[in-house]
C-alpha cells in the first residue's frame, strides 16, 4: 500500500521489475557459485570470500553483517510499528479504549522493539532446527493470510474508512471495490508525505522502503551450514521464492490499484485490515511475516560473523564469536549480532535506515556478481557449476544495476558504504594472514598475462622501445644480495630473472632437489623487494646450465637479451644476506634452505676457463653480458644518500682498454655501455649520480674534435654527461711497443663487424704491463666514483687463451671498487622520435 499509495501502478510495477532484475542476476549468480563445490557457513560471505580472496570477501562480509543487522532492526522497527499501529493509544489521548492499550512514545516503542528481539534471540539461540520449523509454520500462516486478503478485495463491499492522525480524523480513505475510475486514478505517481517519518517521499525513497521486501533471496544460501545439500537446495529453494514472491507483489499491487482510493493507500499503511473478511487474521499475517523476516537476518547476520571469526581475518576482535554451543550452533555469534540490532533499534524509525540498509544489501549483491563474473572470465578449469543459466552478461547486467539503483536511492549512503568497504579492503591487505582459499586475481592474471605474451610478437620488436631483461646467475645468494638490488635498479621496468645451476645428476636422485628450494628463492625475492622470477636447474656443469637458462627462460616476447655474472676471483664470498636492510632493520632471520658460503681454502664450482666459455657462448647466442666486480663493496643506501658534496659519480670508459689501436666511440659495444650507464642513472635510487664519461686522446689528434663529436653523440642520444679528456700517450707506447715484438700486427686483424661473432686474439698483443698501467689511468681519476662501467672485450677465439684473458681482466679492474665490464652485441640506442 505504501508503494502503489506514492508510486502508482505504473511507477510500482517498473519499481518490482526493476528490483527483480537486479535481484534475479543475483539468484543467478548465487546459484552457479553455490552448485560450484561444497559449500560451508557463511553464506554469500563464503562463496564471495573464496573466489575474490580474503580481503574482498572479508570486507564484504562485515557489510553483509551489518546489512543482515540492519535489515533485521528493520523489520523489528516494522513489527513495533503494526503492533502500536493496532494496540497502541492514539495521540492526544491519556488512556486508551478496548484494545488500544499500548502506550506510544520513542522510549515504548524502543521497549517494545526490545522485548520482541528477545523472542527472536530465544528462538535463534535454540538453533536452526527450531528457526526452520518456525519459519515453516510462519510461511503457513502467511499463505493463509493472503488467500484470506486475495479473497478479500472481491468479497468486501465498498466502505469509508477513518484516518486518524495527530489524534483527529482528518480524511476519509475509501474502499471503492473493483473501480476503473479508482484504477486510473492510481496509475500514476502521486508522492506525499510520509505521516511517520513527516518526510517528502520521492521514487528512490520509496524504492528503498519496498527494496527492503526483496533482500530475503540470501536466506537460503546465509543458512548454507545448516542445509544438508545446499547446492541442491538454493537453487531451487531460491529461485522459486523469488518467482512467487514477484507474482505476489505484482497481483497485489494491481488489487491495491483497483479498489483502494489514494488517501487510504496513502495515510494508513494497515488499511488491509479495515478491507479484510477477518480483520485480525491480517493483523497476526503481518506480524508473522515481519518477525519471520527479523529472524531470518538475525540468524543470517550470526552465521556471517561466526563464519568471519572462523577464518581468522580480525585477529582476536572475532575470537568470541568462535564459540559454539555442543550441537555446533554459534551461539556467542547470535548473541553479538543481538547486541548489534539492538544499538540500530535506537535509530527509532523504519524508514529512517531504510535507504542505510539497501544500500548495503546492493553493495553485497553487487560483489557477488562481481565473483562470479570473475569466475567465469578466468576460464578456470575447476570452474563447472551444475548450474548453467547465467553468462557473464548476467553478471554485468547485475553489477550494473546494482550500482546504478544504489546511487539513485542515496548518493551519500552509497559513497559512504564504498569508502567504508575500500577501508576495509586496505585493512584486511596489509593486516590479514594469507589464506590456503586460492585468490581469483590469480588466475584472472594468468588469463590477461596469456593473451597478452601471445601479442607481444617479437617480430615487431624495435630499437627504440628496447629495454634490459635481465639474467642474473648466482651461486648462493647470501654473497650475492647487494648485486641482486643493483642488477634490480639496471632492468628498467624489463624481465628479470635470478638464475641457479645445481650440479647434480636426475638420474641419481629419488626426486627433483629443486622444488623445495623454489619456496626459499621465492621468499628471498619478496624481502628484497625486487621484481624478478625465479629459474632453477639441474646440470652436470654450470657451464651447461646456464646454456640451458639462456635458452629456455622466459616466455615469448620476454627472454632475457642480457647476461650477468659475477666476478671470477680469488676473494673470500662474504655474508652480505646478513647485513642487508631487509633482514636488519626488521630483525627477521636471513631465510632457510641456502647453504653457508664457500670457504676461502674449498675449491670452487668452476674452473677458469669454464667460466670464460659461459661468456663465449652468451656472445654467440646474440645475449649482451655484464661481469661484476666487488658488487657486494657497494653501500648503495650510505653512498647515495649521503649530504656530503660533491655528488655521486658513475664513470663511464666506452673505450676498448685492452685494444687501444681499435678505441671507438661509436660502435655497438660502447653505445651498449653507455646505454646500461644511462639506465642506471634514470632508476630512482640513482637519480642524484652524474655520469661521468672519460675521452682518452693522444697528441695530435685534435682531441676537441673528438670532444665535440662524442658531444654531439650524446646530444643526440639525450643522454646528460660531463666528458673528461684523458691523455693516455704514455699507455699507448707501452702497447705500441709490444705490439712490434710480435708477428702477427694490428693491421693484419680482422674489425669486428656489427652481428658477425668473431675472436681477435688480442689477448696475446698486450702485456701486463700494459694492463696494469690501464688499471692505473682508470684509478686515478678523482673523485672516487660510485661504480665504473667498462668496456669488456671479446674472449679470444682459441680457447687456451682463457686463463690469459681472464688474468687480464683481473689486473685491469684490481682494487677499483664497484666495476661493472660490458659487452654489448645489440643495437640499443636510438635518435629518432
Amino acid at each position: 500500500g505504501f508503494v502503489v499509495g506514492h508510486a502508482g501502478l505504473y511507477q510500482a510495477l517498473a519499481m518490482f521489475a526493476v528490483a527483480y532484475f537486479i535481484i534475479g542476476m543475483t539468484v543467478l549468480s548465487v546459484c552457479a557459485i553455490a552448485t560450484n563445490g561444497a559449500l560451508d557457513a557463511g553464506g554469500a560471505y563464503y562463496m564471495i570470500s573464496r573466489a575474490l580472496g580474503p580481503e574482498f570477501g572479508g570486507s564484504i562480509g562485515i557489510m553483509f553483517f551489518l546489512a543482515n543487522v540492519c535489515g533485521s532492526a528493520l523489520y523489528v522497527l516494522g513489527l513495533v510499528e503494526a503492533v502500536v499501529d493496532s494496540f497502541g493509544i492514539p495521540p492526544g489521548q491519556e488512556a486508551g479504549t478496548g484494545i488500544h492499550v499500548l502506550p506510544q512514545s520513542y522510549w515504548y516503542e524502543l521497549l517494545y522493539g526490545t522485548v520482541l528481539l528477545a523472542l527472536c534471540l530465544l528462538v535463534c539461540l535454540v538453533g536452526a532446527s527450531i528457526y526452520a520449523k518456525a519459519t515453516f509454520l510462519i510461511f503457513l500462516i502467511v499463505a493463509v493470510v493472503l488467500g484470506t486478503i486475495l479473497i478479500s478485495f472481491f468479497a468486501t463491499r465498498p466502505l469509508k474508512v477513518p484516518i486518524h492522525l495527530n489524534g483527529t480524523d482528518t480524511d476519509n480513505g475509501i474502499f471503492t471495490g473493483f473501480s476503473l475510475k479508482t484504477l486510473r486514478d492510481n496509475l500514476g505517481g502521486n508522492y506525499g508525505v510520509d505521516y511517520t517519518t513527516g518526510q517528502m517521499m520521492s521514487f528512490s525513497s520509496v524504492f528503498a522502503v519496498m527494496f527492503n521486501g526483496c533482500t530475503g533471496i540470501m536466506a537460503g544460501s546465509n543458512m548454507s551450514g545448516d542445509l544438508k545439500r545446499p547446492s541442491y537446495s538454493i537453487p531451487r529453494g531460491t529461485i522459486s521464492a523469488v518467482l512467487f514472491t514477484y507474482l505476489v507483489y505484482n497481483l497485489l499491487a494491481f488489487l491495491m490499484c483497483a479498489t483502494c482510493n489514494r488517501i487510504l493507500l496513502q495515510k494508513d499503511y494497515g488499511f488491509l485490515r479495515d478491507i479484510s473478511i477477518f480483520p485480525p487474521l491480517v493483523t497476526v499475517g503481518i506480524y508473522a511475516a515481519t518477525l519471520s523476516a527479523a529472524m531470518s537476518n538475525l540468524i543470517g547476520a550470526s552465521r556471517i560473523l561466526y563464519a568471519l571469526a572462523r577464518d581468522d581475518l580480525f585477529g582476536r576482535a572475532l575470537a568470541l564469536a568462535k564459540k559454539t554451543s555442543a550441537s555446533g550452533n554459534p551461539v556467542m555469534a547470535v548473541i553479538l549480532s543481538w547486541l548489534v540490532v539492538q544499538v540500530v533499534l535506537f535509530s527509532g524509525k523504519l524508514n529512517t535506515i531504510a535507504s542505510v540498509v539497501t544500500t548495503f544489501f546492493l553493495l553485497v549483491y553487487a560483489t557477488v556478481n562481481l565473483a562470479c563474473l570473475a569466475l567465469e572470465w578466468a576460464s578456470a578449469p575447476n570452474f563447472r557449476p551444475t548450474f548453467r543459466y547465467f553468462t557473464w552478461h548476467t553478471c554485468l547486467l547485475g553489477i550494473a544495476g546494482c550500482c546504478v539503483m544504489m546511487f539513485l536511492i542515496s548518493p551519500v549512503s552509497a559513497s559512504a558504504s564504498l569508502g567504508f568497504l575500500l577501508l576495509l579492503l586496505l585493512a584486511l591487505h596489509y593486516l590479514s594472514p594469507s589464506s590456503t582459499w586460492g585468490y581469483i586475481s590469480q588466475a584472472l592474471i594468468f588469463h590477461q598475462v596469456r593473451k597478452y605474451l601471445l601479442m607481444l610478437d617479437v617480430r615487431k620488436d624495435h630499437v627504440k622501445f628496447w629495454r634490459p631483461q635481465m639474467l642474473l646467475m648466482v651461486q648462493n645468494p647470501r654473497g650475492s644480495a647487494r648485486l641482486i638490488d643493483f642488477v634490480n635498479d639496471l632492468k628498467k621496468s624489463g624481465l628479470y630473472v635470478l638464475g641457479h645451476v645445481e650440479l647434480q645428476d636426475l638420474d641419481m636422485l629419488p626426486s627433483d632437489p629443486l622444488q623445495p628450494q623454489q619456496e626459499s628463492w621465492l621468499s628471498l625475492v619478496d624481502k628484497l623487494n625486487v621484481k624478478a622470477f625465479v629459474s632453477l636447474t639441474l646440470a652436470p656443469s654450470v657451464r651447461h646450465g646456464v646454456r640451458q637458462l639462456l635458452f629456455t627462460s622466459g616466455l615469448g616476447g620476454m627472454r632475457p637479451n642480457t647476461l650477468v655474472l659475477g666476478f671470477y676471483d680469488d676473494e673470500a664470498p662474504q655474508d652480505g644476506l646478513a647485513r642487508h636492510p631487509a633482514f636488519t632493520s626488521a630483525r627477521e632471520e636471513v631465510p632457510l634452505g641456502f647453504p653457508p658460503l664457500r670457504a676461502p681454502t674449498a675449491p670452487k664450482l668452476l674452473s677458469a676457463r669454464e667460466y670464460v666459455g659461459i661468456v663465449a657462448d652468451a656472445l654467440k647466442m646474440l645475449r649482451n653480458v655484464l661481469l661484476a666486480r666487488q658488487l657486494e663493496s657497494l653501500d648503495k643506501a650510505w653512498e647515495l644518500r649521503r649530504a656530503a658534496s660533491p655528488a655521486p659519480t658513475i664513470h663511464v670508459w666506452p673505450v676498448n682498454l685492452l685494444r687501444p689501436d681499435s678505441a671507438r666511440y661509436a660502435d655497438t659495444c660502447s653505445l651498449f655501455l653507455l646505454q646500461m650507464a644511462c639506465v642506471l642513472n634514470m632508476a630512482r635510487a640513482w637519480r642524484r649520480a652524474r655520469l661521468r664519461l672519460f675521452l682518452c686522446v693522444e697528441a695530435g689528434t685534435m682531441p676537441h674534435a673528438q670532444e665535440e663529436k662524442l658531444r654531439q653523440l650524446l646530444k643526440d642520444l639525450r643522454i646528460q654527461a660531463q666528458i673528461q679528456l684523458v691523455p693516455w700517450d704514455a699507455i699507448t707506447r707501452l702497447h705500441w711497443q709490444t705490439c712490434r715484438g710480435s708477428p702477427g700486427g694490428p693491421a693484419e686483424e680482422e674489425e669486428e663487424e656489427e652481428g658477425v661473432v668473431n675472436f681477435p686474439t688480442n689477448t696475446a698483443q698486450v702485456s701486463d704491463e700494459y694492463v696494469c698501467a690501464a688499471n692505473k689511468l682508470v684509478l686515478e681519476q678523482s673523485p672516487a666514483p660510485t661504480v665504473r662501467f667498462l668496456y669488456l672485450p671479446r674472449p679470444p677465439a682459441d680457447t687456451s687463451l682463457y686463463p690469459l684473458y681472464l688474468h687480464q681482466l683481473e689486473l685491469l679492474t684490481r682494487g677499483l671498487g664497484p666495476t661493472v665490464l660490458v659487452h654489448g652485441v645489440s643495437a640499443v640506442t636510438s635518435t629518432q622520435l
